[in-house]
């Protein structure tokens, strides 16, 4: 569940799979962001205040391993039934000409999203994320044994309260420069670590995991007709910059643009940087304001 007040109130809608928690600052033209795997809409905090002054930022915390109200028994945790929660949230919000801007495991729903729903969809930002035959990346592959069983989810979650464990590549190591801050990482982690309804379901994702889906949506994409920004991180050793590129050549609109000094989590990383290039993209003068 995310934590930072920089991402504006909290609010809860149910859609058919279950209740989502999401937190909305700002006014204009609607972001919504996707995070990943044992994340949630904290990502996004040192990103969304310099957003907010012009468009309407709505953060979900996704049922990835970081939320924590737990999904109906039988929601469908695959990419396509993934993409399928995205959509319904944005019809129970009413959301038209949406700019989705996703990370990590988000990317990879956002392009199912973008295959087979969209409608309300009317520009897209790609970071990092997973994406043809690279899902899960090999370093994180152990989710798909060990995640599978949520008793085992338990006792590795109790580890991961630790720094050092943290930062190992099997762990968060690879997926920023600098550590993330503790705050972030409590709430990242902490339903993990304690709330059996978010372990079931994460262990519900990680038996779902196919690259059968990211392939399918790479054939998909060329159809994407829409304003695409593929922005990546110049050395990054899950998600490479090549497949960055493969994604920008793939989508009609598509254009990529590296940032340096980054890994997975560009938000976390750069989010100045990651900032003024979505606001760039849709289309409003630069806000520096943090």
């Amino acid at each position: 569940m995310s934590d930072s007040t920089a991402l504006g109130e909290q609010h809860e809608l149910a859609i058919s799979s279950g209740p989502i928690r999401y937190r909305e600052r700002g006014s204009g033209s609607p972001i919504v962001f996707l995070h990943g795997i044992v994340a949630n809409g904290d990502l996004w905090r040192a990103v969304v205040p310099r957003l907010a002054p012009n468009h309407r930022c709505i953060t979900p915390d996704w049922p990835l391993g970081s939320h924590e109200l737990g999904m109906n028994a039988d929601a469908d945790f695959s990419l396509p039934g993934l993409a399928r929660m995205v959509d319904e949230l944005l019809a129970a919000l009413d959301l038209d000409d949406v700019t989705l801007v996703a990370n990590d495991t988000g990317g990879a729903i956002a392009q199912l999203v973008m295959a087979r729903h969209p409608e309300r969809v009317g520009r897209v930002v790609l970071t990092p994320c997973d994406a043809f035959d690279n899902f899960l990346p090999p370093m994180l592959r152990h989710l798909q044994i060990f995640g599978r069983r949520p008793e085992v989810l338990w006792m590795t979650g109790q580890y991961m309260r630790f720094r050092f464990v943290q930062r190992l590549p099997i762990a968060f190591g690879y997926l920023t420069v600098r550590p993330v801050a503790k705050e972030a990482m409590d709430s990242y982690t902490r339903q993990w670590r304690t709330n059996a309804a978010t372990r079931r379901d994460f262990a519900k994702f990680c038996r779902a995991v196919s690259s059968r889906y990211t392939l399918e949506a790479a054939e998909e994409l060329k159809r994407f007709d829409k304003p695409a920004l593929v922005v990546w991180a110049g050395d990054d050793r899950l998600f490479p910059l090549e497949h960055g590129q493969r994604l920008a050549d793939l989508l009609p609109q598509g254009t990529l643009k590296v940032v340096q000094d980054t890994r997975v989590f560009i938000p976390e990383d750069q989010p100045e940087q990651l900032a003024s290039l979505i606001e760039e993209f849709a289309g409003s003068p630069a806000a520096t304001k943090a």
